[in-house]
């Protein structure tokens, strides 16, 4: 295996797909939607002057994209070390990169460090908002490692972590905070609580024994479900609430419903009693969840709002 292979199966790459269709939604409300609606909208239309103009909006794009990448390396890897211990007494992870030796936790934790530093220099090169704020992020990603020693609460730390994808993106271009980004973070953090709790319950067994905190563990399988399935409600929501706050249109109400749909599905295949599915609910369910409706978001902002770019891509 390649030294290239072997990190992106360390992060698990692939799970990228969870956040990054979020923060391509909130960069190009950034870039494209009209905030009719807001108090902020000529502080958008203007740009904040906290931003610094010296970067063209396409490279801001990109640095969006590598922004999303570091951090979410950069956490993956920290959790990976963190928990390298318990992963090599769990069956089910024991043959993780570190504690089967083909990444030594020196290794991993250099790798973490790089991306960190990465992801502060790619911020500096958007705007001082992001920049300032960096740190910030890098703190609440990094820190949801420690919090399934403490806490059942973890699964909705990791949502919050994955929710500073559309505010950070959006703040990317526009250098200010907005309402309707938030609205989406807010369905990030009950989306990712939701589903993280569903994979939790693989481990139930193995977190009680090792006296690991997590939702399934604390309540057990049937009751941390109920939960899962409250927290998916609450996602819904939300992005049906940013759907009439935005004004959007029918292609952003198609997006919707499959993602509602994906949610609705998952908790139909995974039973207390029947783990067998718990993958293709993660995976495949939340993967076709999120980019799906990110490509209706954006046919809806291109189209319902007629590409009338606030700042020129």
């Amino acid at each position: 295996m390649s030294s290239i292979k072997k990190y992106l199966s360390l992060v698990k790459f692939s799970h990228t797909i969870f956040a990054m269709p979020f923060a391509i939604i909130g960069f190009f409300l950034g870039a494209y939607w009209s905030p009719i609606r807001i108090a902020e909208s000529n502080a958008i239309r203007t740009r904040s002057s906290w931003s610094i103009y010296i970067t063209p909006p396409y490279l801001i794009f990109v640095l969006v994209i590598l922004c999303m990448i570091f951090a979410r390396s950069a956490a993956m890897a920290f959790n990976r070390y963190l928990d390298r211990n318990f992963d090599a007494k769990n069956p089910r992870t024991a043959i993780r990169e570190i504690p089967a030796g083909i990444i030594s936790k020196e290794s991993a934790l250099r790798f973490v460090i790089i991306n960190c530093l990465l992801f502060v220099t790619a911020t500096f090169f958007i705007n001082r908002v992001c920049f300032l704020l960096a740190p910030v992020a890098l703190f609440v990603i990094l820190f949801y490692s420690y919090t399934k020693r403490f806490t059942p609460l973890c699964h909705l730390v990791l949502g919050v972590g994955l929710s500073l994808a559309p505010i950070g993106a959006y703040l990317a271009v526009t250098g200010v905070f907005a309402l309707l980004p938030i609205i989406f973070s807010m369905a990030v953090i009950f989306w990712v609580s939701g589903f993280d709790i569903i994979y939790s319950l693989q481990d139930v067994e193995f977190d009680q024994s090792q006296k690991l905190f997590s939702m399934p563990a604390w309540l057990g399988k049937s009751k941390a479900l109920r939960v899962s399935e409250m927290l998916h409600v609450l996602s819904a929501a939300c992005v049906i609430f940013a759907g009439i706050y935005g004004d959007f249109g029918w292609w952003y109400w198609i997006g919707i419903a499959v993602f509602c749909g994906m949610l609705f599905y998952q908790h139909s295949v995974v039973k207390p009693n029947d783990l067998s599915k718990v993958n293709l609910a993660f995976m495949t369910a939340n993967g076709i969840a999120s980019v799906v409706f990110a490509v209706f978001v954006l046919l809806d902002i291109f189209l319902h709002h007629h590409a009338n770019p606030i700042i020129k891509i």
